[in-house]
């Protein structure tokens, strides 16, 4: 079945109050019209959820999301972290099923990247749920055949279909974010841990990739006319390079090496609008008049992704690339020998 079929069939379903099992960018979800309080009950039912314990909803962008949940003091942070692995909880518009909001009036609502999920909430028109599939306190499932074998006969028939993208990479379910109060709280940890708006915390180079992929797949989609250029300072062994390898992992290079020798490499990429990645290493540039040989700015065109490591030391060409391009400065510490604090703005 093609995939336009699947998703229409998917809409039929949730129209009539329909449950889907679905692939997400995290794991397998139970999905269902968040509008809907029969198909919510049916969902409940399954799960084996206490009642008054709160689901999410998925949004397919900052208009929907809107009209869901009160987002006015929350805005920037919400640009930081949405599209992406996140579930961000503010107080609810009461557009959803109240089963689905906590006792508080709050709401869970994500807004992935993942490209299925968002087509059908976008062709849908409605919020859908974006809970695991698992029973409640259970794991959640990378297969949809392990959720399916784990559900007893009877609530095996309250699944009307299975959307089945095979295995899925072992992500850990979302980040839960509560904006509700007057700071930034963490209620659930996945892969990518944010401790404030600008700031994410990495234990082991697997999270500092993932964070870097984070950033590029989100300001990627924000860009088609310009460059994206990622400016990264830190002390020498903090994760520059593993930083570096994130955003080269994400569009498909796997060989990245670190270039102090050459001052940089690049990389032919086919990723969307994305043509070349340049990974750039200026910790033996000493001199200011050394930048006018680089021609570094020769590679300031549309569909270029620039990593420099060391970039606190391009003074000379910063006012350059800050003009032609969309700059990310990422500054990277240590907390302790395996702890990094990951600081990201936009200039």
């Amino acid at each position: 079945m093609g995939k336009s079929t699947e998703l229409q069939r998917c809409i039929n379903i949730l129209k009539a109050g329909g449950l889907i099992v679905a692939p997400s960018d995290t794991v397998y979800g139970l999905v269902c019209d968040a509008t809907n309080e029969v198909a919510v009950k049916k969902l409940i039912q399954v799960k084996n959820r206490p009642l008054g314990k709160p689901i999410s909803v998925f949004s397919d962008g900052f208009e929907m999301l809107e009209t869901l949940v009160e987002t006015t003091r929350h805005k920037e942070i919400l640009k930081r972290l949405l599209p992406g692995p996140f579930t961000v909880i503010l107080p609810s518009k009461h557009i959803v099923s109240p089963l689905l909001e906590s006792e508080r009036k709050t709401l869970g609502v994500r807004f992935t990247t993942f490209p299925w999920i968002q087509k059908l909430v976008h062709m849908y028109g409605k919020p859908l749920t974006a809970t695991s599939a698992n029973i409640s306190g259970r794991p959640p499932h990378y297969e949809p055949k392990g959720f399916i074998d784990d559900l007893p006969a009877g609530k095996r028939q309250l699944i009307d279909h299975v959307v089945d993208f095979g295995k899925l990479p072992h992500n850990k379910p979302s980040t839960i974010v509560d904006l509700t109060g007057s700071s930034l709280q963490l209620l659930r940890k996945g892969d990518l841990i944010p401790v404030s708006e600008h700031t994410f915390t990495s234990n082991r180079a697997q999270e500092t990739k993932k964070i870097a992929a984070f950033l590029i797949e989100k300001y990627t989609h924000t860009i088609t006319s310009k460059p994206l250029v990622f400016i990264l300072e830190g002390e020498m062994g903090v994760g520059k390079t593993v930083f570096a390898k994130g955003l080269g992992e994400y569009l498909g290079v796997v060989d990245i090496v670190s270039p102090t020798y050459v001052i940089y490499y690049e990389y032919p990429v086919k990723k969307g609008n994305i043509k070349l990645f340049l990974h750039a290493d200026l910790y033996n540039i000493e001199e200011s008049e050394e930048f006018s040989h680089l021609g570094i700015e020769d590679y300031l065109t549309e569909g270029t992704v620039i990593c420099v490591e060391w970039g606190n030391r391009m003074s000379p060409l910063f006012e350059k690339i800050k003009e032609k391009s969309k700059v990310i400065f990422v500054k990277m510490d240590y907390k302790s020998e395996t702890h990094r604090i990951i600081s990201v703005k936009e200039l």
